[in-house]
């Protein structure tokens, strides 16, 4: 299938300010693009991109004083399939992982192992490790918190969503990932696209989505706490340890979202084909 994708933000900064995004596809998905993925900016500015510690596209800009409005448009072949669902999967000894995984079992600014680490043994300490002991997670916390964008709030933390028992895709997230490390099972934070493909047409406004990705049996496996079911058509934008590494902007100076929209959707197939 081919899905068309894109996204349109304004930023008010009352004075030059130096910004750091992370907007570009994942070059693990550039070799399915139809169409180049390419930032524009209005009024023009002068970037430059460099590849961060976990892999991904990171953009430098200085944001002029005034409006600012980054957009980008794109087209993207994708397989249609659903996410992999790998029941088999087994649960490597911690001795037996990869030096590379190993950061993603410790705790970081959102996700606080330290602080759940006993209530996740209470919880999952009896479910079979492996993929069983995710999806026990991902049940756990599918219906433990109640998603209201209303609820949204950037400070909140894995510990504080627990508490909370609300939020928003990246608190789904947070949590899950923090008691998959907590079980010892790597766990690595994601964002990106995810339409509504397959699945109910959903009338709120899109926005990006996060989810997660776990180390099971040699490989990584996309998790999605909030949905808690195989998706179709996710498009990679960045992973990190937590939301953090893969903010949308980070802004070294005072700067305001003014405007924000987001659009991803499978595009109709061509004439002729099926």
């Amino acid at each position: 299938m081919q899905i068309k994708s894109g996204f349109s933000l304004t930023y008010d900064c009352p004075q030059p300010t130096p910004m750091l995004l992370t907007l570009n596809i994942h070059p693990s998905r550039r070799v399915d693009l139809l169409t180049p993925q390419l930032l524009s900016f209005s009024p023009e500015v002068e970037p430059w991109e460099y590849l961060d510690v976990y892999g991904n596209v990171c953009t430098r800009i200085t944001a002029p004083a005034g409006q600012l409005t980054i957009s980008t448009e794109f087209e993207l072949y994708d397989a249609g399939l659903p996410d992999i669902v790998p029941l088999d999967a087994r649960q490597h000894d911690i001795r037996d992982l990869p030096d590379e995984t190993l950061i993603y079992l410790l705790g970081s600014r959102y996700c606080e192992t330290d602080e759940l680490a006993n209530i996740a043994w209470n919880l999952f300490g009896q479910t079979p490790p492996g993929w069983p002991r995710v999806q026990g997670i991902l049940d756990f916390v599918h219906q433990h918190i109640a998603f209201d964008y209303q609820k949204a709030d950037r400070t909140r933390t894995a510990y504080g969503a627990y508490i909370d028992q609300t939020g928003v895709c990246r608190d789904f997230a947070h949590l899950a990932l923090t008691f998959c490390r907590c079980m010892n099972i790597p766990a690595r934070y994601c964002t990106g696209y995810l339409g509504d493909i397959g699945v109910p047409f959903n009338p709120d406004p899109m926005d990006f989505s996060g989810w997660f990705e776990v180390y099971l049996g040699g490989h990584w496996y996309s998790a999605d706490a909030r949905h808690n079911e195989p998706r179709i058509g996710r498009i990679l934008m960045a992973r990190g340890r937590d939301a953090t590494d893969v903010a949308l902007s980070t802004q070294f100076g005072p700067a305001t979202l003014s405007s924000f929209s987001v659009t991803t959707y499978q595009m109709p197939d061509p004439i002729g084909q099926r």
